[in-house]
């Protein structure tokens, strides 16, 4: 069987890869349907990445030579932008980008078509404008400045796509509001199989970069107002601060290996994610462990979780209502078999099919042809088809 990559000519672009979270997990689904594909990325750490595109083709950009880390990277914003126009992709037939800030903005020939998976657009130039101004107070006047050149910039870039797919409705709609196109919607894949039920123990979780946009403060505010054990997960910037103010009510464990979360997810009350995620996709690997998430109900919650079934949904930014959900909820009420099977219609499988159908119909060339095998394996798993959602409430 002739697999997917293997006579078009494709390109393959992220913004950088320097760790394995979501965005990186899903690019590197992305990458495994064309497996003869270069890749293309501003910055590579094989080891950061726990050597998962080791044996590719990896093309990086001129800034790779400063030896930038994920702790050490936001330096070189200002020069991203350009960085990524001069990355060789003109001479592809077909380049793929998977892009949360700079990917969008390569080139391609004449002749070439550009698809971009998109999770958002660039946050500290767009939606989280306002953190990063707080967050560099010392610098404000430069990060204005830089911030203004490369929205200027992504306006420009954004013109050069040939089309869009985000990965949730929010990003669809900050494609539409930021950049006035139009995008497809595929929710991202999310390794379902990896996870099993368990028996839950007291204590709730958090899940995610310790960054200020993740607005962990809330979840561990609303943790100690509603005196309920509360672990933390996830390495950032902001974990110093955090630890401070929360050191003495909830566990920082940092960063685990995906056993180790995976026997957390299922042994925890719930999973608590405070801010407003695109997508989210920790809250679908709970789910898949046949626990329980709750979100504020905003962005990617809304398609991943169904209030009172597989997880609540409270008020977004509201402590008092994270606070009297995890302590008034009955979370032993929740059946873990319809958690997991809500999960489950976010398989890898899934994904795959619905991407590479819609590159196919989006670019008009044969990028693989897309099988039956997922719908079979849920119709033996006894998991219903997905649910089509209603329209976002406007």
């Amino acid at each position: 069987m002739t697999r997917p990559g293997d006579t078009l000519d494709v390109g393959l672009v992220h913004d950088y890869l320097l760790t394995l979270r979501g965005a990186e997990r899903s690019f590197e689904a992305i990458a495994s349907y064309f497996p003869s594909a270069p890749i293309y990325t501003l910055l590579y750490d094989e080891k950061g990445t726990e050597g998962r595109f080791r044996g590719r083709t990896v093309h990086t950009s001129g800034l790779q030579r400063v030896g930038a880390t994920q702790t050490s990277f936001r330096a070189l914003l200002p020069f991203m932008p350009r960085a990524t126009e001069r990355l060789p992709t003109r001479n592809h037939e077909l380049v793929i980008s998977s892009s949360s800030a700079f990917a969008h903005g390569v080139h391609v020939g004449d002749d070439g078509q550009h698809v971009c998976y998109c999770c958002t657009p660039f946050r500290y130039a767009w939606h989280d404008y306002a953190i990063a101004l707080r967050e560099s107070w010392q610098v404000r006047p430069f990060i204005r400045w830089m911030l203004k050149r490369i929205r200027d910039w992504d306006i420009e870039a954004s013109k050069r796509v040939t089309h869009y797919i985000a990965i949730s409705r929010l990003s669809q709609q900050r494609i539409a509001e930021f950049w006035g196109r139009d995008a497809a919607i595929i929710h991202p894949p999310v390794a379902v199989e990896r996870f099993s039920i368990g028996k839950a123990e007291d204590f709730f979780l958090v899940v995610a970069q310790l960054v200020r946009h993740k607005r962990i403060e809330i979840a561990l505010e609303a943790a100690r107002r509603a005196r309920v054990p509360i672990k933390v997960v996830g390495t950032g910037p902001d974990r110093s601060r955090l630890e401070a103010l929360y050191g003495g009510s909830a566990e920082f464990l940092g960063r685990l290996r995906d056993d180790e979360l995976a026997s957390l997810y299922a042994r925890a009350r719930a999973l608590v994610i405070p801010n407003i995620e695109e997508f989210g996709i920790a809250g679908v690997e709970v789910q898949a462990a046949g626990r329980p998430v709750v979100a504020a109900n905003a962005g990617g919650a809304r398609e991943t979780v169904v209030d009172g079934e597989t997880g609540v949904l409270v008020a977004p930014e509201s402590v008092s209502a994270l606070a009297e959900a995890l302590r008034e909820t009955d979370f032993d009420r929740f059946d873990p078999a319809q958690i997991r099977a809500q999960a489950m219609r976010f398989s890898a499988d899934r994904f795959r099919d619905q991407f590479l159908r819609e590159v196919s119909r989006l670019s008009g060339l044969n990028v693989g042809s897309p099988s039956n095998d997922a719908a079979r394996a849920s119709e033996r798993a006894g998991v219903p088809p997905r649910r089509e959602l209603p329209p976002e409430p406007r």
